[in-house]
């Protein structure tokens, strides 16, 4: 969701809901990463990739992440490099040609350039 409806006017969220919501998505992310690189074998060539459903469902939105993450979010910007990253490993061989290629095909400004 974009940070609008993140911060939406009116009361302040609490503190507490900001920081279990943070906990969530490191969670998720961590469990993310195990799935993507918690293979049975030492050798990725010998087991091949599971399939990740919530990974496969973000396949098709690369670009819009990509635009998101550009849009220079601290916080949000370091959770979105992270799911790139694991969409792009998930998505081999391809995923991190596409995603790079986005990020810097949608930069406009020098920042945006050098996040990418």
């Amino acid at each position: 969701a974009p940070a609008s409806v993140i911060t939406a006017p009116g009361p302040a969220l609490h503190e507490g809901v900001r920081e279990a919501c943070e906990r969530l998505l490191q969670l998720l992310l961590l469990h993310l990463q195990k799935l993507v690189h918690g293979r049975g074998s030492p050798s990725l060539a010998e087991c091949p990739a599971r399939p990740v459903p919530f990974l496969e469902a973000l396949r098709p939105h690369v670009r819009e992440l990509c635009l998101d993450t550009l849009r220079l979010e601290r916080k949000r910007c370091l959770w979105q490099h992270q799911l790139l990253a694991l969409l792009a490993v998930h998505s081999a061989p391809h995923g991190a040609a596409e995603a790079l290629f986005f990020l810097l095909a949608l930069a406009r400004t020098p920042e945006e350039l050098a996040l990418a």
